[in-house]
């Protein structure tokens, strides 16, 4: 597995055009906005931020968390400032078209999940990364959990054999406190794009990204049964089946009565063992990682486990190396295929060769 990069070693290389640090763009500082903004601060490569959101409070908060911060009126702004990448935390709807304006203008860009409402979106998002040669990265942080890493290696050295079952899991007590998250002509989807997004990520990532030969969902809102894609989903449960044999059963929600704030579960079974990450007490953050044999069980990882922002400290390290495209982004626009079609949409199943 990719371990995270050692931005002590990192710190002392040059910026982009011999700057020995980084300037960079936060646009959408909400809470998760500013806990990426601190992590990418606290590796030390940074040198000067520029931050934008409409929210007074949120700016203001994003402002205190670096030494040389500076409020401008949006991307175009940031841009306009020389910045070299920047962090994208905005509602879903704009992911793309601020992550290709981004990339055509020459700037990197790290963007939260989803990288677009649809399979197309995503395929030209990562087609301007290519085109100008720009790092690019979602933020898939439960990827990142020391038990998703040791269970992904865990499958992907066969010590688990063969494996032929997969159950995903994300349940939550709540939903969305945002009105945006419900009207998927702005989030995409409901429950799916905001939780079922990191089990089809964790899914494939962990199995090295093969085919999804087919998909059958059930959706549902407010217990009843859904066929309009126009409408956001509170539950939905599906069976995958992908190459090789492995039939993976995924489950997610809003406002389930979990008895706890989250369930979130992902089980790998193999011909040789079984692997498991698993929630601690409802949170969110909290992780076991257990590696099972017949009755045996060993502990691969336990909390505390402080991984939310080491996705984004990573692609800060990289972009301060000057990495410039990184063709594992095209693995982006099979997650967000899948997507399409656990929502029925079958009309963009093919769009991850767009980006190829």
């Amino acid at each position: 597995m990719t371990k995270l990069a050692d931005m002590s070693k990192l710190a002392g290389k040059p910026a982009p055009g011999g700057r020995t640090g980084l300037r960079l763009g936060f646009l959408g500082t909400g809470w998760i906005g500013r806990n990426r903004m601190a992590a990418i601060c606290a590796t030390g490569l940074v040198d000067t931020v520029f931050v934008s959101d409409p929210d007074p409070v949120c700016r203001e908060e994003a402002l205190a968390l670096a030494r040389d911060s500076h409020a401008v009126a949006g991307l175009n702004a940031m841009l306009n400032e020389g910045v070299d990448g920047v962090v994208i935390a905005t509602p879903s709807a704009l992911h793309a078209e601020q992550a290709i304006h981004a990339l055509q203008s020459g700037t990197a860009v790290f963007c939260q999940k989803p990288l677009g409402r649809t399979a197309a979106e995503a395929a030209a998002v990562v087609a301007a990364a290519r085109d100008a040669d720009r790092l690019l990265a979602v933020d898939f942080s439960y990827r990142r959990t020391r038990a998703m890493e040791a269970i992904a290696d865990r499958v992907q050295s066969g010590a688990l054999g063969r494996i032929y079952a997969v159950e995903c899991v994300f349940h939550n007590a709540y939903g969305p406190n945002k009105p945006w998250f419900y009207d998927p002509r702005l989030s995409g989807g409901g429950c799916i794009m905001d939780l079922g997004v990191h089990l089809v990520d964790l899914l494939l990532w962990a199995l090295g990204f093969p085919e999804v030969d087919t998909v059958h969902v059930r959706r549902f809102a407010k217990g009843e049964p859904l066929h309009d894609s126009d409408v956001a989903e509170d539950h939905a449960l599906a069976m995958l089946s992908l190459a090789g044999g492995i039939e993976a059963r995924l489950a997610c929600s809003w406002n389930l009565s979990a008895g706890q704030d989250a369930v979130i579960e992902m089980r790998f079974h193999g011909t040789k063992g079984s692997a498991s990450m698993v929630n601690r007490d409802g949170s969110f953050y909290d992780f076991h990682g257990w590696a099972m044999q017949g009755t045996a069980c060993e502990t691969l990882a336990e909390p505390p486990d402080d991984w939310g922002g080491r996705a984004s400290s990573d692609w800060a390290g990289r972009l301060a190396q000057g990495r410039g495209f990184d063709p594992a982004v095209d693995h982006l626009v099979a997650v967000s295929d899948v997507l399409d079609r656990l929502r029925g949409d079958v009309s963009a199943a093919s769009a991850r060769f767009v980006a190829s």
